[in-house]
C-alpha cells in the first residue's frame, strides 16, 4: 500500500515536498516513481528512483524537482521547487517490483496566485 501526502496550494515560484509512505518489508527492493495527471490530460511520468538510488527526470521538471528515498522509513519523496502553474496536477507515486506494480491514491498540487 502506498499513501501520498504533502500536496496543497502554493504560489508560483514556491516549493512543496511530497511524501509517499509504503507498507511492507521489501520497500528497498522497489523502483519508485512519481507521476502526475492534470485535468483533461493523460497521466505523465515525472521522476523515478531505482532500488540502487539512480534517478531520472522528465525534461519538464529537470533541475526543479528532486526525487529521493529513505529505505529506513519506507518513504519516497519529491521535492518540488520553482513551481509553475503548469505543475498543477494530482501527483501519484508508483512502486514497481517485477511483476508487481502498486499505485497510491494521489495528492493534489495546485500552483496559483
Amino acid at each position: 500500500q502506498l499513501v501520498e501526502s504533502g500536496g496543497g496550494l502554493v504560489q508560483p515560484g514556491g516549493s512543496l515536498r511530497l511524501s509517499c509512505a509504503a507498507s511492507g518489508s521489501i520497500f528497498s527492493a522497489y523502483n519508485m516513481g512519481w507521476y502526475r495527471q492534470a485535468p483533461g490530460k493523460q497521466r505523465e511520468w515525472v521522476a523515478t528512483i531505482s532500488n540502487n538510488g539512480r534517478t531520472m527526470y522528465a525534461d519538464s521538471v529537470k533541475g526543479r524537482f528532486t526525487i529521493s528515498r529513505d529505505n529506513a522509513k519506507n518513504t519516497v519523496y519529491l521535492q518540488m521547487n520553482s513551481l509553475k502553474p503548469e505543475d498543477t496536477a494530482v501527483y501519484y507515486c508508483k512502486g514497481t517490483y517485477y511483476p508487481y506494480e502498486y499505485w497510491g491514491q494521489g495528492t493534489q498540487v495546485t500552483v496559483s496566485s
